[in-house]
């Protein structure tokens, strides 16, 4: 075999690349095609609305320090949670005790006859 090396193909680079002098690629668009009689096309970026400052400018309006805008940048998502948080609870416990009590009244009937009928009467009455 011959020993001479087959140079290595430089990949050309991509349409609006341009390469500096000193090696670096940059992006140029008077580089990228432009179809004739056509509006150049716009790229438009658009982001999540920023979250609400309202607390952040009332402390700043009234001449409070950065003290209280950090406190209610941190502890505003951080009520929100908490009090989410207690909710879901309540509402695990609400039906925690209404399933129990839903049980005791069916197992009182079943069992107690007709006494387990009167009371269990007698117990929705109580409630």
């Amino acid at each position: 075999m011959d020993s001479e090396r087959l140079p290595v193909p430089v990949p050309a680079p991509a349409p609006g690349v341009v390469r500096l002098p000193d090696g670096r690629y940059v992006y140029d668009d008077s580089t990228a095609p432009v179809v004739q009689g056509s509006a150049p096309v716009v790229v438009q970026h658009i982001h999540q609305a920023p979250p609400d400052r309202t607390v952040q400018r009332l402390a700043l309006g009234s001449g409070v320090g950065a003290g209280a805008v950090a406190a209610g940048v941190y502890f505003g998502p951080l009520l929100v949670g908490v009090l989410t948080a207690m909710a879901a609870n309540l509402a695990i416990l609400a039906l925690l005790a209404a399933v129990m009590a839903w049980g005791v009244v069916t197992v009182v009937r079943s069992v107690g006859g007709s006494d387990g009928k009167a009371a269990a009467k007698r117990l929705r009455r109580g409630r």
